[in-house]
């Protein structure tokens, strides 16, 4: 199990509206530092004006919560859903789209009520919802490897993803990002290529950016923003898998890293924090992350399924919520189709 590292500034922190359609759009991701114990309230809050503490430090709370369920959205599994070994060298290639899926607790924000008077510890009520992701992938043969008496070793493959954000909006929550499309990158190395006789076996790294996006979220009459929010995902996986007829099967082991930025912002009582942020934060995360793959071949189409799990450790938060704990392992599955050639 990896260890939830934090790294923070003294302004921490943003949040972003928890509904399935702020989860479709995999916006925020981030992560804890280690505790059992209520968190503090941020350094950032306490410095501004009673109108904006209770909000600012919410707001921090609900993203941290928030945070470590769509990054594993985002994130996923296996680089190629149901791929284990490498393409085998120019001329091949595999590309498909997937929906990851994480057993989520998203926060009833509707329900929240801000004070005007200063920070207020609550217990903030949540609803078990997925959180979904769709993202397309591509892999691509660069170098079908060296000759090691039945198989090869160390085919290379060139690995490229994509992940779409659209302009949301509904009487709740609005996502604006300044551009839609974002391309990640990354390579896959074989350890061995799949014969008859051997599974594929290979070590995978990639890495996805998501859109600098701003999230603006309503309770009540009040808002909450997310400012110019920036992500860096990176992820590596080794992966073995064989193929017995039409079934593939493949599991896996890796570890991502998160790395976010953003400032924060808010409307209360008809008045506003302006353009100056309550607080701005600053992390990065590291988790652990375990998945197996089932696939069903026909002679270029695949269809895949995924179940995989995440750990981290726990974190303090100033509120607290209802379903499982913010830093709490969790569940997640993908589903897909992809082209190999």
């Amino acid at each position: 199990m990896a260890d939830v590292t934090w790294t923070q500034e003294r302004q921490s922190r943003g949040w972003a509206r928890g509904v399935g359609a702020l989860g479709a759009v995999g916006l925020l991701t981030v992560v804890p530092r280690l505790s059992l114990a209520q968190g503090p309230v941020n350094p950032g809050c306490q410095a501004a004006a009673a109108t904006f503490q209770d909000a600012c430090q919410k707001t921090i709370d609900l993203f941290d919560y928030l945070a470590p369920q769509l990054a594993t959205a985002v994130a996923g599994g296996n680089a190629n859903l149901g791929q284990a070994g490498p393409l085998g060298g120019l001329g091949h290639f595999t590309i498909g789209i997937r929906a990851n899926a994480v057993d989520g607790d998203i926060p009833k924000v509707d329900k929240v009520t801000l004070s005007t008077t200063g920070p207020v510890s609550d217990t903030l009520p949540v609803s078990r919802i997925p959180v979904p992701m769709l993202t397309a992938d591509a892999g691509i043969g660069l170098f079908g490897g060296l000759p090691m008496g039945v198989t090869h070793i160390l085919g290379v493959d060139a690995l490229l993803s994509a992940l779409y954000v659209p302009n949301y909006s509904n009487s709740n929550v609005a996502i604006r990002p300044a551009s839609p499309l974002k391309l990640g990158y990354g390579a896959r190395v074989g350890l061995l290529s799949e014969t008859a006789f051997i599974p594929g076996v290979s070590v995978t790294y990639l890495e996805r950016d998501l859109p600098q996006t701003t999230v603006i979220a309503v309770t009540n009459s009040d808002s909450l923003r997310v400012q110019n929010l920036n992500i860096k995902t990176k992820a590596w996986r080794i992966v073995a898998g064989k193929h017995l007829l039409f079934i593939g099967i493949a599991g896996g082991y890796g570890q991502d890293k998160y790395e976010a930025g953003t400032s924060i912002g808010a409307e209360v009582a008809g008045a506003s924090s302006g353009s100056t942020p309550l607080a701005a934060p600053s992390v990065t995360m590291t988790r652990s992350n375990y998945f197996g793959d089932l696939s069903l071949d026909f002679p270029i189409v695949k269809f895949g399924a995924e179940v995989g799990r995440v750990s981290g450790g726990t974190l303090s938060t100033y509120d607290t919520f209802a379903g499982k704990a913010a830093g709490a392992s969790r569940l997640y599955a993908s589903a897909g189709m992809r082209i190999k050639i």
